[in-house]
């Protein structure tokens, strides 16, 4: 007759890991805002660089005779412009990410982002308007900034936290 067994691991046991001392703590912090406070700046970056392009593009486009040449140009601008906005996004949001740590770190870059493209909307003094309401590869960048920002925002919020 055979007794039963307890079950038992043959994994050695981990000896608890002693909490971080408040000086790496203090570094761990600045770290974090410092890491916030590129991810803000990266956000006005992108979207700068996304209205610069918009503009330029669209001027492109329109000073093209028509014809064959003026639908492959503007058509490869539009899906360039179109990917470049998804990529650089996607990087300032994942980065935002990483350098805060936390599950909303992606409203850093983003809300800089849209704040910048609205303003690029309006009329200045002198008269200059970085998006016209004829520049549809303007309005498609937007578009493209925004779902893909709304896509990682919730990502990053719905994906639960790496164990550290």
């Amino acid at each position: 007759m055979t007794l039963p067994t307890v079950p038992m691991s043959v994994a050695p046991e981990q000896e608890p890991t002693a909490p971080p001392e408040p000086s790496g703590r203090a570094v761990d912090l600045v770290l974090r805002v410092a890491g916030g406070v590129v991810a803000i700046w990266a956000g006005v970056l992108a979207a700068v660089l996304d209205l610069l392009f918009a503009t330029w593009a669209w001027e492109v486009v329109q000073g093209r005779s028509g014809g064959a040449g003026k639908a492959l140009v503007g058509t490869s601008l539009a899906v360039g412009g179109i990917a470049a906005v998804v990529v650089l996004t996607v990087l300032v949001s994942w980065f935002a990410h990483v350098a805060v740590g936390t599950r909303w770190a992606a409203a850093l870059a983003a809300l800089p982002w849209f704040m910048v493209i609205v303003a690029g909307g309006f009329r200045t003094v002198e008269g200059d308007l970085a998006l016209s309401d004829d520049n549809a590869l303007g309005l498609g960048l937007i578009v493209a900034g925004a779902i893909t920002f709304a896509v990682m925002g919730f990502r990053q919020i719905v994906v639960p936290p790496a164990v550290r």
